[in-house]
């Protein structure tokens, strides 16, 4: 049981480390796929963020849950129940956190359990979609501080390699 529940726990942490740094941060950075699909005013919150068959919209998905998907396949020989609890949670959580749009308010008990965990709430992650450069971490609040950081790195990065393409034009 303990080792199901770490496994389930290590692939949440982990797999939002990896999508957040190695996806989602250098998306906003370098890519148009997650603005265009998953910030876009013209969309339909609804339909974009939960229910869909856009190609798109399900690359971005794909794209987003691969870390965890590897992550998986690593933690499987430790736990498959645990694997498994982890990936259902995961799941939930992006439902859970895109109803903010169908009047959702999460009850204060569960936003301060969130809080105390650490846990992105479907209202911060409404914020994420209203300002797109706050409200990383898409399960776990914690990696807010470090996520601007390396958003800061990439957009100086991305400045420093546009300057040197104009210089040798």
């Amino acid at each position: 049981m303990l080792e199901a529940i770490a496994v389930a726990w290590l692939l949440l942490f982990f797999g939002d480390f990896f999508s957040t740094f190695l996806y989602h941060i250098p998306e906003h950075v370098f890519g148009r796929l997650h603005l265009q699909t998953h910030h876009s005013w013209k969309k339909n919150f609804r339909h974009y963020a939960i229910l869909t068959f856009n190609f798109q919209v399900l690359l971005d998905g794909i794209l987003g849950a691969l870390p965890y998907l590897l992550l998986a396949v690593f933690l499987w020989t430790f736990s498959p129940v645990g694997v498994i609890c982890g990936l259902l949670f995961g799941q939930f959580h992006v439902w859970w956190r895109h109803i903010s749009v169908l009047g959702w308010e999460t009850p204060k008990f569960l936003k301060m359990l969130c809080q105390v965990l650490y846990i992105t709430t479907p209202e911060r992650h409404w914020l994420h979609h209203q300002k797109t450069n706050v409200g990383y971490g898409d399960i776990f609040t914690f990696f807010e501080q470090p996520a601007k950081i390396w958003m800061r790195s990439l957009r100086l990065l991305r400045l420093n390699l546009r300057s040197s393409l104009t210089l040798i034009q």
